[in-house]
């Protein structure tokens, strides 16, 4: 009953919904940059392209917690760059 109360509340709250592959390639991509990867190199990772699309790539890059790790310059040129 919880999730439908919730649900009413906010009807359209499963269009920003995060889904979990995407805290997985964030959690990784921060990972490999602080041991000092270049996100650049990151991105082209097997791991980033086996499981993300360029769309779902930019939607990572838009996260908070990725931005912050990473810097704004990093992430927002790679985010033009790839759009």
């Amino acid at each position: 009953m919880a999730r439908f109360s919730s649900f009413l509340r906010n009807p359209f709250s499963f269009l920003f919904a995060r889904s979990g592959k995407e805290d997985r390639v964030s959690a990784y991509i921060i990972r490999e940059h602080e041991r000092g990867r270049p996100l650049t190199e990151i991105l082209d990772d097997p791991y980033i392209r086996n499981r993300c699309t360029d769309q779902e790539i930019a939607r990572v890059l838009d996260q908070p917690e990725l931005i912050h790790a990473l810097g704004e310059s990093d992430t927002a040129a790679e985010r033009d760059r790839r759009s």
